[in-house]
């Protein structure tokens, strides 16, 4: 009994067209269905990753998680049932508006809706970017990962690592209290932020190549209030990123390069040097917020903590062009 990706996300927000622009001009996803009330997008071979429905409010209408086995659906229901968790199982008509075989869906401890698929639908069609990039890294890893605020971390993490038997990855407690986890071989698929609010933080989504990021970060970075943090890499999966405004307010997280991990033999780190070896100002915060963030980065680059390095071998870079030619 194991999930095994997050498959697809659900926004609910007025601003359809907005996010339309966004979606494809920013992030370079494909749009392959629009209403004035609704919004899908694909950005890989499956038939839907995210969709944005005009249900009232700004944020996180749903997270669609895959399992691995269609009688893992009747296990994660019986679990939830004995910790008084109501399921629901989903209609015909819910998994043809989700293209999956089978799910059932249930509510987390601070609301928000999880949904649990089987079989989530592929298709032939060749993807075509809303922008000129090389493509996501989604695959076995599914599309990104999701973090949500928390003013109490606690419940939370207990029914996801107990519960949902998510694996925590790493965790900390200065300067923000953060707990992440993952249930494939990237590093996290999921992350808890106490932060003293409720509702989505963000998503992040991962480009092929490097030159997907800084481009994107050009398209944003002179319009007013469009980079919420600056680029830079983070400590523990050594992300670069950088972090836009989305139409519903909350964060996308634009990234390359994201640390892969053994899920069976990884032991979870405390990580306390702080969320980023160098960028990532936070520029959406007041400057004494940012100070915090800011002086662990100081210490960071004063005592020459860095990522691992690289290889340096061009038989290899070609051999992976090839790979991703395929």
């Amino acid at each position: 009994m194991a999930i095994k990706a997050l498959s697809y996300l659900g926004i609910t927000s007025e601003k359809i067209q907005d996010w339309s622009d966004y979606a494809t001009k920013n992030l370079g996803m494909q749009e392959i269905d629009k209403t004035k009330n609704s919004l899908m997008l694909r950005m890989d071979d499956q038939k839907q990753r995210f969709s944005i429905s005009n249900d009232g409010g700004e944020g996180l209408s749903f997270l669609g998680w895959e399992v691995e086995k269609k009688s893992d659906l009747d296990n994660f229901a019986s679990k939830l049932n004995e910790n008084n968790v109501k399921v629901f199982r989903g209609q015909k008509f819910l998994c043809d508006k989700r293209f999956v075989e089978d799910l059932i869906y249930f509510k987390d401890p601070a609301g928000n809706q999880i949904e649990l698929i089987f079989n989530p639908f592929k298709t032939d069609d060749e993807f075509k970017p809303g922008r000129a990039i090389s493509g996501f890294k989604t695959g076995i890893c599914g599309l990104g990962h999701a973090v949500l605020h928390t003013n109490n971390i606690e419940p939370l993490v207990t029914f996801y690592r107990d519960i949902l038997k998510f694996k925590v990855s790493d965790y900390s407690f200065e300067p923000i209290r953060l707990h992440f986890f993952h249930v494939n071989e990237r590093h996290h698929s999921f992350a808890l932020v106490e932060t003293g609010k409720v509702g989505f933080h963000h998503f992040m989504v991962e480009y092929k190549n490097l030159d997907d990021v800084g481009q994107g970060y050009d398209l944003l970075q002179f319009e007013k209030n469009k980079i919420a943090y600056t680029i830079g890499r983070h400590t523990n999966d050594y992300m670069t990123s950088f972090y836009s405004y989305s139409p519903s307010g909350f964060f996308v997280e634009n990234g390359w390069g994201g640390r892969l991990i053994n899920p069976d033999t990884w032991t979870p780190e405390l990580t306390d040097i702080g969320p980023s070896f160098w960028g990532h100002e936070r520029l959406h915060l007041p400057e004494d917020e940012r100070l915090k963030f800011r002086n662990k980065r100081m210490e960071i680059a004063a005592n020459g903590i860095q990522a691992p390095l690289v290889i340096d071998c061009p038989w290899l870079y070609q051999n992976q062009l090839n790979k991703n030619a395929k």
